[in-house]
């Protein structure tokens, strides 16, 4: 008789229920509002799981952040590319970055806007890989002859500082409701089109 190992009690699909229960009461509450008990209780699982798929509230908060940056990198692999360079990149501003920021606001927070140097350095390889989809994009707009003296590594962190801005003003209701994408549109066509300034 073949013996069948152990199947795992606590799988992707519930770290995945875990993860989205856990941005819901950030979203709602705040990150204090945030407990392995609540997120167990939200999911209809027991704190087990939770310690064994993430080992702390700190291990949530962590993979949240992880979590952000794998959407980012995700959705900027999938845009598709045109033959303008230009135009591709301020799409991925508004179609990959915008989106992300005002569809998921807690893991845009708990990702690009808390302060804590040591919880970013938890994220693993996610926030580079993210950065190095940008980075593609960009490096096609310097084989246009799109950036003037900037070097692509610049460039795309003077797009990401203008996309994280834009978001936080956003998030805050600093924008006229109705005309935010074309401020966003406004704005990263302008940033790209300045590239070219010496």
């Amino acid at each position: 008789m073949l013996c069948m190992g152990r199947p795992r009690e606590h799988d992707e699909r519930t770290a995945v229920s875990l993860l989205e229960a856990a941005e819901r009461i950030v979203g709602v509450a705040g990150l204090d509002a945030l407990s392995v008990r609540g997120v167990a209780d939200e999911v209809g699982t027991t704190t087990r799981a939770v310690y064994s798929l993430f080992g702390s509230k700190h291990g949530l908060v962590v993979a949240l952040g992880t979590r952000a940056f794998e959407m980012l990198g995700a959705a900027i692999a999938a845009l598709p590319t045109t033959d303008d360079p230009a135009g591709d990149l301020v799409e991925a501003g508004i179609t990959v970055f915008r989106r992300f920021a005002i569809g998921h606001p807690s893991l845009f927070n708990i990702g690009m806007q808390l302060a804590l140097p040591p919880l970013r350095s938890e994220f693993g390889p996610a926030p580079a890989e993210a950065f190095t989809g940008l980075e593609a994009r960009v490096t096609r707009a310097q084989q246009s002859g799109l950036l003037g003296r900037r070097s692509v590594h610049e460039a795309a962190l003077e797009f990401h500082a203008l996309c994280e801005g834009l978001a936080a003003v956003e998030l805050r209701s600093h924008m006229t409701p109705g005309e935010e994408e074309r401020v966003w549109r406004d704005a990263l066509t302008a940033l790209v089109a300045g590239f070219t300034a010496s």
